[in-house]
């Protein structure tokens, strides 16, 4: 990793930027591909597109910021790991704003049939709370130098996840008045991947997978080169341009998705990887050294989690009023989570 960053460090600004557009190419049409691979995996197996959309394409699209968490906690910089995590939860929810001007008859938080994207929802609200009571109070070694509120975060994480699973398998409430039906989920939409063997799409979403990692991981690293040769600071870097560089493959996979009907898939996707990053907590607690890596989070880290806090809110509240009316071609909640990022970008800015 050092000798890739010391390389890319030698190249001069203009050859780093367009390395970083060509990085970006390939990471979105894998992305886009990705979508429809597991869209039609989902219509294969009959698994509910929530729980694809949580379990399967959330945690690839979030291959990238795995490694670059890790790889920053590992080099001690626990600032970059703590605002890549906590500045993509705006930034990725941002993503369905979006994705929303693809869902042409009605807005995109109209469509889900379940109440599941509001559970998802609000655990993560719950879990991004704690994180900043956590700020306020401080964390405590539990064992070495791992926190014990990385433990219970990451423990939390997986009662969601077993909570939410138990959930989409139930019999539950849902809205009486739906978008048009020709825009439905459930009829057949237009996935070309649709008549593909088992065997195929799971090989394709395993290179996909692959190629995500990988060329996410170079795509990082050019990230932080860029941030060094223009002057920004890290905790700016970590939540912006880092943070928007590794949530490519979420936007892609997300815009995918709603462009095919498959909006559940979507929204839990996002939800599903905002949940994933607060679970990525433990693996850069355990790999950073100097003690309990929450007791490193800043004041840009904290303005990330209240500003996640807010635009999850927001869509939680549109998930459950459902109105179906857009302004400026999105959804009123779309617009009012994109409005929040915007200014919340100058936060970022004001802290870094």
């Amino acid at each position: 990793m050092a000798v890739l960053s010391s390389f890319l460090g030698s190249l001069p600004l203009t050859l780093n930027l367009l390395l970083f557009c060509v990085l970006a190419a390939v990471i979105w049409i894998t992305g886009t591909r990705l979508s429809y691979l597991v869209d039609a995996l989902a219509e294969h197996t009959k698994i509910a597109r929530a729980l694809m959309g949580l379990g399967i394409l959330a945690v690839i699209t979030e291959l990238p910021e795995m490694v670059t968490t890790v790889t920053a906690s590992i080099e001690g910089n626990a600032v970059l790991a703590l605002n890549n995590m906590f500045g993509g939860i705006s930034m990725q929810t941002a993503i369905l704003s979006v994705a929303d001007l693809f869902a042409i008859h009605a807005a995109l938080t109209t469509y889900p049939r379940k109440p599941t994207p509001v559970i998802e929802g609000l655990f993560l609200i719950l879990m991004l709370t704690s994180l900043l009571i956590i700020f306020m109070t401080g964390d405590v070694a539990l064992f070495g130098s791992v926190g014990l509120a990385s433990v219970f975060l990451a423990g939390f994480y997986l009662l969601s996840i077993f909570i939410i699973q138990r959930f989409v398998t139930l019999e539950v409430w849902m809205p009486v008045d739906l978008p048009n039906p020709e825009e439905e989920e459930e009829v057949n939409h237009d996935n070309h991947y649709g008549h593909l063997p088992f065997q195929s799409l799971t090989m394709g979403i395993a290179l996909a997978s692959l190629i995500i990692l990988v060329v996410g991981v170079l795509l990082t690293h050019t990230a932080e080169v860029l941030a060094v040769q223009t002057g920004l600071g890290s905790s700016f870097i970590g939540v912006t341009l880092l943070a928007a560089t590794t949530s490519l493959p979420e936007l892609s996979t997300t815009i995918a998705a709603v462009r095919i009907r498959a909006y559940t898939m979507a929204v839990s996707n996002i939800l599903g990887s905002n949940l994933i990053m607060v679970f990525l907590i433990l693996p850069a607690d355990l790999f950073y050294r100097p003690g309990p890596i929450l007791n490193e989070i800043d004041a840009s880290a904290a303005f990330a989690l209240g500003s996640g806090i807010l635009v999850t809110a927001i869509y939680c509240l549109g998930l459950l009023i459902r109105r179906k009316k857009k302004i400026f071609k999105m959804g009123l909640d779309s617009a009012l989570v994109l409005l929040v990022y915007l200014a919340s970008l100058g936060g970022f800015y004001w802290y870094r």
